[in-house]
């Protein structure tokens, strides 16, 4: 006889969050459904349901969970456009890893709710962990203009396969990006 398998919330609860960030960063939150997720993470919809409350409170906390990382920005306000400015030329290499929380933002956004939770996300750890760092671009717009180009230059490189961005040498994407977050963040 077989002993019943030890039940531990904790591991279950990380299965589905870890099933959660998969499928919503591959698929967008319109493009998956409880039941998919429940079955990567080898559990039933309903202990979805009975951990997270529903697919939205399970996209809210893979939300929480993907932007709280750090991908892109530091927190050294003298490095800062240098840092991110290497960083995101690493990450939206043609060869780097897929997974990240701009695919999530971007495959999910056209879902009215999806976008508030994910607009929350961003202002609470993103934009919010930039005016940390940099406390002189507080009330103006410039840290979400550096949250634009950090956007569009994931969107232009990595996911549309710009061919120019793709081409040029890495070392003067760094250097014309540390210009622009230079400008644009005043550090």
């Amino acid at each position: 006889m077989t002993a019943p398998r030890r039940r531990d919330a904790a591991a279950t609860r990380e299965a589905i969050l870890r099933a959660g960030v998969e499928a919503f960063t591959r698929f967008g939150y319109d493009g998956v459904g409880v039941r998919e997720i429940a079955q990567t993470a080898g559990v039933t919809a309903m202990l979805v349901n009975r951990y997270f409350g529903s697919k939205e409170g399970l996209f809210a906390e893979v939300a929480e969970v993907s932007m709280t990382e750090r991908t892109v920005l530091t927190g050294d306000p003298a490095t800062l456009a240098r840092d991110v400015a290497a960083s995101l030329v690493s990450r939206t290499s043609p060869d780097a890893d897929s997974l990240d929380p701009f695919l999530l933002m971007l495959r999910s956004a056209a879902n009215p709710r999806a976008a508030e939770i994910l607009r929350a996300g961003i202002e609470k750890h993103v934009e919010a962990h930039i005016l940390d760092v940099v406390p002189g671009v507080r009330g103006t717009d410039r840290a979400a203009v550096a949250l634009s180009l950090i956007s569009g230059f994931w969107l232009m490189r990595k996911v549309i396969g710009s061919t120019a961005l793709n081409e040029t040498d890495e070392a003067t994407l760094a250097s014309t990006l540390e210009g622009l977050f230079r400008l644009l963040l005043d550090v």
